[in-house]
């Protein structure tokens, strides 16, 4: 996924996020800092968020269910992800959010992961924690391959 692809999921589901909290465009279009008349086009199909748009509808609404199937489980993670092509730190998190996530190895605690909507990438270090994330599998990959040297050197 990407910030096109990911632009386009959200503009298409923009009015059921909405209508999930209840908002009228008005309210909605204040919230997101754009006009109503750019709201309405969005819901309409005639034009597609932006990226700054497309961030601010997944940061404020995160907890919106809509949101969180498309993206499966931590939206901010996803947003993140995609706007970095990979990120190499921990968040301090617990993980525990197996059903958006596939296990594809493990080693010395760490496991490499795949999440099954978005279909990026991450590392979780031994503490549940994710120790890294990447939209790229190659990367991903050789970053769990170097599991073994950094393991004893962190």
């Amino acid at each position: 996924m990407d910030k096109t692809i990911l632009s386009k999921q959200i503009s298409s589901k923009i009015k059921l996020i909405r209508v999930e909290r209840n908002y009228t465009q008005d309210k909605m279009a204040t919230i997101l800092g754009i006009s109503k008349k750019t709201l309405v086009q969005i819901e309409k199909g005639r034009t597609i968020a932006n990226w700054t748009t497309t961030t601010a509808i997944c940061a404020l609404f995160r907890n919106s269910e809509v949101i969180r199937n498309m993206l499966g489980g931590d939206v901010l993670e996803v947003i993140e992800t995609i706007a970095h092509t990979s990120i190499e730190e921990s968040l301090g998190i617990h993980t525990e959010d197996k059903v958006w996530w596939n296990d594809l190895s493990e080693r010395n605690g760490y496991i490499l992961q795949q999440n099954v909507i978005s279909q990026h990438y991450r590392i979780v270090n031994p503490d549940k924690q994710r120790w890294y994330s990447s939209t790229d599998k190659e990367a991903a990959f050789a970053k769990f391959g170097q599991v073994n040297g950094l393991v004893g050197s962190k």
